[in-house]
């Protein structure tokens, strides 16, 4: 009875649990489309988060707004090096594209890149571990690339859309319009 009654106040409150904040529905039915060089678990990762948040996706010719991730570049270097000269600490740093547009070529989110990175000791004489740890960084590093994406998606509702649509067809009206 406790429970029950603590859980309706949390709910009220307007209480939310901390992670990706709520992608609005406005953007549906949206398309995520990966260029080739981005690895299947980022995209698998920005999937997932629309998917949780109730985001109706579809093949890019079918959806009314399309998420493009590209650009992909991932960086290894030392950065810290023992009295021997050997790599003592290593930075390791994701770097990702992205945009999104309507299906009319409209900007909602110009190309913009997003990077994530982590720094981690080096032991020569435990290289198997290290090398298992650097992938498991490299997955953290996914799912924070995948966070920010969903971050960059947030704010954007119907009413922004709608501006944004509008200045786009301000924008080739006076393009179009011959000059005096």
């Amino acid at each position: 009875m406790v429970a029950a009654a603590l859980s309706l106040l949390i709910a009220g409150c307007g209480f939310q649990l901390r992670g990706a904040p709520p992608v609005s529905s406005a953007l549906q039915p949206l398309a995520v489309d990966c260029a080739d060089n981005v690895p299947g678990q980022l995209c698998d990762a920005v999937r997932e988060q629309l998917e949780l948040g109730r985001i109706e996706l579809k093949p890019a010719e079918e959806a009314d707004f399309v998420l493009r991730i590209g650009k992909f570049r991932q960086e290894r270097r030392a950065s810290a090096i023992t009295l021997r000269a050997a790599a003592a600490e290593y930075t390791l740093r994701h770097t990702v594209n992205i945009e999104v547009l309507t299906a009319d070529n409209i900007p909602l989110i110009e190309p913009a890149d997003l990077n994530t990175s982590e720094t981690y000791r080096y032991d020569e004489s435990n290289v198997l571990a290290k090398q298992r740890e650097e992938e498991a960084l490299r997955e953290q590093l996914h799912d924070r690339l995948a966070q920010q994406i969903i971050f960059r998606l947030a704010p954007i509702d119907e009413d922004r859309i709608e501006r944004l649509r509008q200045e786009a067809e301000q924008a080739r009206n006076e393009e179009t319009e011959p000059s005096s």
